[in-house]
């Protein structure tokens, strides 16, 4: 007889203790929920199949959905246009040195693999976005919070965001879209929702901030989930991915003066759906095909995670760090994680090749494990890393 509360709780219950195991180590939770996923799905232990009776997947695909939403929701509500233009050359410098280099070199590692350009793509936007939620989490156990490090940081994670945003727009239209004319009408239907998307945000920001400010909340939560959920299936209808809907639906909450009210009611209940949705990632997973794909993400791991130390501590001496800040920026910013697996989630789904569908989606479980864990020691180690680099160097602090 199905029981999927006793599942729920099982799964639920052994999350606490793995995730409290993890952070014992010092580790982000992220990759403990993928693998607690890939031993209760049908390619582990099967928790849930025959003898219980209820299928993971089905089970937690609609709150995996809203986990998509709400966290790349709370990605765009970081997005401050504002503090962007007051400090805007500074931010368009470092944003400029590290989607150069990083981008260029996630497309170019695909094609020597010998990926299509399109394939190559979209494994460019997997090996190049920041893991937000690692970041934050990891630079405020840091101390960065505040400082000039830390905005840097920020700033250049929020670039990398919009980039990865509009980018992956157009490949998913190309991918969903087809050739021809259906890719015409997939591309015009897209800018047609970004552009009334874009002039709500400008126009109507103030007014939906009037009406959304004075609920409190229970209203308050269902009204913003209503909101961001209602604009991500637009974007899904439009066929710009409600991912990038999402994001931009949390842009316009930011816009409206609502960042407060939904950090304070929202952020319990992104955290819980998020927790489903890198089980989903995790339930979904075989771990045959991820371990087929090892070589590719040892060797492509090792580049972009070098790569972006580079490009990390080029941006941040670019934003006018001296040298031991730029070593932080260049550690805090490798690890991969939650856009990245938004992106292989809708690969697994709409992927046209098996490139697309498989190896790719599989490489980027193993890629954000690999780059959650070593970026985590990285960001941790990163003052050691720069004192090293002085000794190396033969160099005084500060110079």
């Amino acid at each position: 007889m199905a029981n999927p509360l006793l599942v729920a709780g099982a799964v639920l219950l052994s999350l606490v203790a793995l995730a409290l195991g993890a952070q014992r180590l010092g580790q982000s939770v992220i990759p403990t929920y993928i693998l607690a996923g890939v031993v209760v799905g049908p390619f582990g232990v099967g928790l849930g199949g025959g003898t219980i009776g209820v299928p993971l997947p089905e089970l937690l695909s609609l709150p995996a959905a809203l986990g998509v939403v709400l966290l790349l929701f709370f990605v765009g509500l970081e997005l401050s246009v504002d503090e962007l233009l007051a400090d805007r050359r500074a931010f368009g410098l470092a944003g400029a040195v590290d989607v150069g280099a990083s981008l260029p070199l996630g497309f170019l590692v695909g094609l020597a693999a010998g990926f299509a350009p399109l394939e190559a793509g979209f494994l460019a936007l997997v090996v190049f976005n920041s893991s937000t939620v690692v970041i934050a989490k990891s630079v405020v156990d840091a101390g960065w919070l505040g400082t000039r490090a830390g905005d840097a940081i920020f700033g250049v994670v929020v670039v990398e965001d919009v980039v990865t945003a509009l980018s992956f727009a157009v490949l998913s239209a190309l991918v969903v879209g087809g050739t021809g004319i259906d890719l015409a009408w997939s591309l015009a239907a897209g800018v047609v929702f970004l552009a009334a998307l874009a002039a709500v945000t400008l126009r109507g920001a103030a007014r939906i901030g009037t009406a959304l400010r004075p609920l409190r909340g229970d209203l308050f939560v269902v009204a913003a989930l209503g909101a961001a959920a209602l604009i991500a299936g637009l974007g899904a209808f439009t066929r710009t991915s409600e991912a990038v809907a999402a994001f931009l639906a949390g842009g316009l909450f930011q816009k409206a003066g609502l960042a407060p009210e939904t950090e304070r009611y929202l952020a319990p209940v992104r955290d819980v759906f998020a927790v489903v949705f890198f089980l989903w990632i995790g339930v979904q997973t075989d771990p045959l095909v991820v371990t087929s794909v090892a070589p590719l993400v040892l060797g492509v791991g090792g580049v972009t995670l070098v790569g972006q130390l580079v490009s990390g501590y080029y941006a941040g001496r670019a934003f006018g760090l001296d040298a031991d800040g730029a070593v932080r920026m260049g550690a805090a910013l490798t690890p991969r994680g939650e856009f990245s697996l938004v992106i292989a989630a809708f690969l697994t789904a709409a992927g046209t090749t098996p490139t697309l569908s498989e190896t790719i989606p599989a490489f980027t479980v193993g890629y954000v494990l690999l780059t959650s864990v070593v970026g985590s020691v990285l960001l941790h180690r990163a003052d050691g890393i720069a004192a090293l680099r002085r000794r190396v160097l033969g160099i005084e602090r500060g110079e």
